[in-house]
C-alpha cells in the first residue's frame, strides 16, 4: 500500500511538474519588441494575452482600431494585446519596424505592445508561433493569414485560436477574454 502510494504521489508530482514547464515555456521563449529590444512573454506572467500577427496593408489592417479597443477595455483587468508583425502573406507588411510603429501610431492610435517582424509559418517559423500552431500546440496548423489570433490564460496555457475574419471585439472572443480574465 505504501509503495502504491509512493509511486502515486511520485507521479502526482511529475505531472504537476511537467504542467508547470509547459505553461512557462511560452513566457521561456525568447523575442525582440519593436524597438529591437530584447524581451519575452515573462514580462505579461499573470495577464491574459491575445497574440495577433499583424499587417499595415492587409485586408483586414482595421482590425488594428478594435484591438485597440479591446486592449483599452480589458487592459485594468489584467488582459494584454501583443502585435506581431508577419510579412508572409501576399507582402502586406513589408515596412521596417519604424515605419510599422509610426502606421499604427497615427492611423489607429496603437497604445499595446507591438514587436519585431517575425514568420508565423514555414521553414522560419518563430519559436513563439511554432509554439502557438506547431504540433504539439492544442491548436496545431498554420496560420493562414495576417490577423490570425491566440489567446492565452492568466497560467500560460493556451485557451482558443481564432482566424483573421474573428473580430477582435466580437462577442466570441470578448466573452473567452472575459472568461480568461475570471479565472485566477
Amino acid at each position: 500500500m505504501v509503495s502504491r502510494m509512493k509511486t502515486v504521489l511520485s507521479t502526482l508530482i511529475v505531472a504537476l511538474a511537467m504542467t508547470a514547464h509547459a505553461a512557462s515555456n511560452l513566457a521561456e521563449i525568447p523575442l525582440k519588441d519593436i524597438n529591437g529590444k530584447d524581451t519575452s512573454l515573462k514580462a505579461y506572467q499573470g495577464k491574459a494575452i491575445l497574440i495577433v500577427n499583424v499587417a499595415s496593408k492587409c485586408g483586414y489592417t482595421p482590425q488594428y482600431k478594435s484591438l485597440e479597443a479591446t486592449f483599452q477595455k480589458y487592459q485594468a483587468k489584467g488582459l494584454v494585446v501583443l502585435g506581431f508583425p508577419c510579412n508572409q502573406f501576399g507582402g502586406q507588411e513589408p515596412g521596417t519596424n519604424e515605419e510599422i510603429k509610426s502606421f499604427c501610431s497615427a492611423n489607429y492610435g496603437v497604445t499595446f505592445p507591438l514587436f519585431d517582424k517575425l514568420d508565423v509559418k514555414g521553414p522560419t517559423q518563430h519559436p513563439l508561433y511554432a509554439a502557438l500552431s506547431g504540433k504539439d500546440s492544442q491548436f496545431p496548423g498554420d496560420v493562414k493569414w495576417n490577423f490570425g489570433k491566440f489567446l492565452v490564460g492568466r497560467d500560460g496555457k493556451l485557451i482558443k485560436r481564432w482566424d483573421s475574419s474573428a473580430k477582435p471585439d466580437g462577442e466570441e472572443i470578448s466573452k473567452a477574454i472575459e472568461a480568461a480574465l475570471a479565472a485566477k
